[in-house]
């Protein structure tokens, strides 16, 4: 009898200890997949929950989204993080509607083709939503495949080409056994084979794995630098909408010059917001969110 394969370990472990998410549960929709897949870039498990349950309890299909203004879109965004995210959710859904009839498409090429979704997010849906055979490639995934494989301790900070090609060499022929081998490999790189603090005694190929076998540590510094928050732009940019989230309709400038006192700051991070597309000056002195009021 042969050995089982690496994809079969990782989803026999896969099947026992995922997390218990509500985008993996049975018979989700695929707009629901989509969803999670846009809200996860960048963003912990952790925040993304309250917001993807809030966001499709109100806009469970993407018809329903698409008939809202931009506006809306940002506000129910909330503090997620990174809210053009919530603009080009709200014009995949319009694509959606507009191209297809309402239903996310189920092909790679027609998914790609949507605002917004990028080579990731596109398989990701195609694997996920529809049982797909595709590598699907995050930071978790490239550092499994690289430790487990290449016998490297960090795969970088940007996916390549080789590391999809590497990713599915390792899924299996069969579509849906491939789409959860990619779940599972996944799951291994966020909650096992972490970029720092791997817990290798829990692997289920700790046996095989090529890095582990060599010896290598774990680097010893991050293989990306931590953004620094506290003073940037990006939180004068986050002040600013959030006094625009909760009001409806145009605020007077002299309202948001209140949250920060560096004048030139606030004007170049309210500036990047008006060129981002999230806000539109109204008259000569207020601003409101993008489409607010239509």
């Amino acid at each position: 009898m042969s050995e089982p394969t690496f994809a079969t370990l990782v989803s026999r472990w896969y099947e026992e200890n995922a997390r218990d998410l509500p985008w993996r549960k049975p018979g989700v929709s695929p707009w629901a997949i989509l969803v999670s897949e846009v809200m996860l870039q960048q963003t912990p498990v952790v925040r993304v929950l309250p917001a993807y349950e809030a966001w499709l309890a109100r806009w469970p299909v993407p018809a329903a989204l698409a008939a809202e203004s931009p506006a809306e879109a940002i506000r129910m965004w909330g503090r997620l993080g990174y809210p053009r995210r919530a603009l080009r959710l709200r014009e995949c859904a319009t694509a959606i509607v507009e191209r297809h009839g309402g239903k996310v498409p189920d092909r790679l090429d027609q998914l790609l083709a949507l605002p917004g979704v990028g080579t990731y997010t596109a398989r990701a849906v195609a694997a996920f939503a529809y049982g797909q055979r595709h590598p699907v490639v995050d930071t978790n995934v490239r550092r499994v495949v690289c430790r487990a494989v290449a016998g490297e301790p960090d795969a970088g900070p940007a996916t390549r080409p080789a590391d999809l090609l590497a990713t599915e060499a390792l899924l299996p022929a069969e579509p849906a056994a491939a789409a959860l081998a990619s779940a599972a490999f996944m799951e291994l790189g966020a909650v096992i084979c972490t970029a720092r603090s791997p817990r290798c005694d829990l692997c289920p190929v700790e046996s095989t794995c090529a890095w582990r076998a060599s010896g290598q540590a774990a680097p010893a510094g991050p293989t990306r630098r931590p953004q620094r928050y506290a003073g940037t732009d990006r939180q004068v940019r986050g002040l600013l909408l959030g006094v625009l989230r909760e009001t409806t309709g145009p605020v007077p400038r002299q309202r948001l010059d209140q949250v920060w006192t560096d004048g030139a700051q606030r004007t170049r991070a309210l500036t990047g917001l008006v060129q981002d597309g999230l806000v539109e000056p109204v008259g000569d002195d207020s601003y409101r969110l993008v489409g607010d009021g239509y």
